[in-house]
C-alpha cells in the first residue's frame, strides 16, 4: 500500500529547480523559491498600498474620532500580510507558524471592535443612537435568531450586548493564543489534531462561538441603525471587513476537510523528519492569505476613502503631528475604558453621551 506522505527535495536556490522537482511530484510547491517570491510580492505591494492610505488619512487627520478606527482597521493587511509572509518563509521550521498565527488572529478580533466603535461615532455616538432608536420596535427574524423579540422595542440593554458580544472576542483571543503558545511549546497543539486529548480541538471550539457571536453582535447593531448608516456605506465597508476575516476562517475549514480526506498529506524531509498534514495545511492558508492580502488593500482603499476627509485645502502637517496621531490612534486605553462601561453591573442601564470633541 502506497504511503500518504511525500518525500520533499532540497530547495535549492534555482526556482527553475524548484519548480521541475515540484511538477514531477516529488515536492510541495510551497517550499518552492517561486511560492515564496508570489507571496512576498503580493504582501510587499498591499503593504505599499496600505501604508500610502494610512499616511494619506495621518496627513488630512480632520476628524480624529473616525479616522482612529479606520487606521487601526487598515492595519489589518500589513500585520496579516506579513505575519503569513514570515510564516511561509518559516515553513517546516518547528512550527514557528503557531506563534505567528496567534499573534495574527489577535488583530482580528481588535478590527471587528474598530468597525463598531467606527459605526458608533458615525452615528454621534451611544447616545444620539438611543435618542434616534429607543421606543422602535425591534425588526425580529429566524434569520438573525430575534424571532422571540416580537413586540419588544429598542433598549439601551440592546446597545450593550451588541457592544458587549464584539468586545468579549478582544478578550478572547489574547487569552487563547497564550494558551495556545503554552501548549504549543509543551507538544499538545497540532494543528489539524481533532483529537480530544489535544488542545487544537477545544481552542477551535472556543474561537468560533467567540468570533460568530462578535459578528452576531455587529449583525444585529447594523440591523438596528442601517438606515442612520446609509450615507456611510456601511455595507461596503462591513462586506469588505467580514469577507477579510471569514474568508480567512473558511478557507482553513476547508482546507482542514482536504487534510481529513488524505487530499493534504504530512511531508517527510530528507533527514527524515515528518511534518504533519496540519502543518502543510496551515502553510497552505498561509500562502493564501499573502495572495488575498493585495486584494484586500485593494478593497479597502475603496472602503475607507480618504477623499471624505480633505475639505481643508493648504492644510500643512509637520512629520511630528503625524507621529503624534500615529501614537494617538494606536493607543490601545480606550478599549479598557470601554469594556469597563460595558460590563460593570453599575453602568448596564447607563447611556454615555459624546463629548462633542473630534
Amino acid at each position: 500500500m502506497a504511503s500518504d506522505s511525500v518525500v520533499p527535495p532540497n530547495v535549492t536556490d534555482n526556482p527553475t529547480d524548484d519548480m521541475a522537482e515540484w511538477a514531477a511530484g516529488s515536492g510541495i510547491f510551497l517550499q518552492t523559491k517561486t511560492a515564496q517570491c508570489m507571496a512576498g510580492v503580493a504582501v510587499w505591494l498591499a503593504l505599499a498600498l496600505t501604508c500610502q492610505q494610512i499616511y494619506q488619512h495621518l496627513r488630512w487627520y480632520t476628524h480624529p474620532s473616525q479616522q482612529r478606527w479606520i487606521i487601526r482597521i487598515l492595519f489589518i493587511v500589513p500585520i496579516y500580510g506579513l505575519h503569513s509572509w514570515v510564516s511561509l518563509l518559516f515553513f517546516l521550521k518547528d512550527n514557528y507558524y503557531v506563534y505567528f498565527f496567534t499573534v495574527r488572529d489577535c488583530y482580528e478580533a481588535f478590527v471587528i471592535y474598530n468597525f463598531m466603535s467606527l459605526c458608533y461615532d458615525y452615528l454621534g455616538g451611544e447616545g444620539n443612537i438611543m435618542s434616534e432608536i429607543r421606543g422602535k420596535p425591534i425588526r425580529s427574524s429566524c434569520a438573525t435568531l430575534t424571532c422571540c423579540l416580537v413586540n419588544k422595542t429598542y433598549t439601551i440593554g440592546f446597545l450593550r450586548f451588541c457592544k458587549q458580544a464584539t468586545l468579549q472576542f478582544c478578550l478572547v483571543k489574547p487569552v487563547m493564543a497564550f494558551v495556545i503558545i503554552l501548549l504549543q511549546s509543551k507538544g499538545e497543539y497540532h494543528d489539524g489534531d481533532w483529537s480530544p486529548s489535544g488542545g487544537y480541538l477545544y481552542a477551535t471550539i472556543i474561537y468560533n462561538i467567540s468570533v460568530s457571536l462578535a459578528l452576531y453582535g455587529l449583525f444585529l447593531f447594523y440591523s438596528a441603525t442601517r438606515d442612520m448608516l446609509t450615507p456611510y456605506e456601511p455595507v461596503l465597508k462591513f462586506c469588505t471587513i467580514k469577507s477579510i476575516i471569514f474568508l480567512s476562517f473558511w478557507q482553513g475549514v476547508l482546507l482542514a476537510v482536504l487534510e481529513k480526506a488524505q487530499v493534504i498529506n504530512s511531508i517527510i524531509d530528507t533527514h527524515g523528519t515528518t511534518t504533519g498534514a496540519g502543518t502543510v495545511s496551515a502553510g497552505y492558508q498561509n500562502f493564501l492569505i499573502c495572495i488575498e492580502m493585495l486584494f484586500a488593500a485593494i478593497a479597502l482603499r475603496a472602503a475607507f476613502p480618504i477623499s471624505v476627509y480633505t475639505a481643508e485645502t493648504g492644510r500643512t502637517v509637520t512629520m511630528h503631528s503625524i507621529s503624534s496621531s500615529l501614537k494617538e490612534t494606536m493607543n490601545p486605553k480606550d478599549i479598557m475604558t470601554d469594556a469597563i462601561h460595558n460590563f460593570h453591573p453599575q453602568y448596564q442601564q447607563y447611556t454615555q453621551y459624546s463629548s462633542g470633541l473630534h
